[in-house]
């Protein structure tokens, strides 16, 4: 763990902003975190004392926080994050299937990174897509739903490329005969 991480003026300018919107420093914990992580790649708890610190927040409560979400890294991941959810409705559509199928094609088990730094698999808990299950989310931004072994092929595929998912729209199945 190293201690190096700091906040430039541009950084601090930027939290002060953020913090200005909330009636006191706690409440900007979420943002501010999300731009640390942004900012170094993830929460390490170098960046936690960082970021209690500069909020003058005891670390246990960013600790918890952190903890409490599987948004945050708790250490440097690869540079696409694959966060697949096994949890009860991805579980049933065959999420178990689809994450070990990712360890295989990667060779990497859950909570690992690939030697190249560009893959991180993470099996984590609901997502909020259980309609579209089985499903997973790329480095805490596009959902990719219906998940198969091709569909899994084309992904990895694309990221390699340098190409991040596109939008998924899914209808509910009460929109697929036009009636709304």
């Amino acid at each position: 763990m190293s201690d190096t991480n700091t906040f430039d003026a541009t950084d601090l300018a930027e939290i002060e902003r953020l913090t200005a919107k909330y009636p006191e420093k706690q409440a900007a914990v979420l943002p501010v975190l999300w731009y640390a992580q942004d900012k170094f790649g993830h929460t390490d708890p170098s960046v936690q004392k960082l970021v209690a610190d500069t909020l003058n927040i005891p670390e246990a409560h960013i600790y918890g926080v952190v903890t409490f979400y599987t948004q945050f890294y708790e250490k440097p991941m690869g540079r696409h994050v694959l966060d697949v959810c096994t949890c009860l409705s991805c579980q049933v559509c065959g999420g178990y299937d689809i994450l070990q199928y990712l360890e295989e094609k990667l060779e990497i088990k859950a909570g690992e990174t690939t030697p190249d730094g560009e893959f991180s698999i993470q099996s984590v808990e609901c997502l909020g897509a259980c309609g579209y299950a089985p499903m997973l989310q790329v480095t805490n931004d596009k959902f990719v739903n219906h998940l198969t072994h091709k569909k899994i092929d084309k992904l990895i595929e694309a990221l390699k490329a340098g190409k991040k998912p596109e939008f998924e729209s899914n209808r509910m199945p009460q929109h697929e005969n036009g009636s709304e």
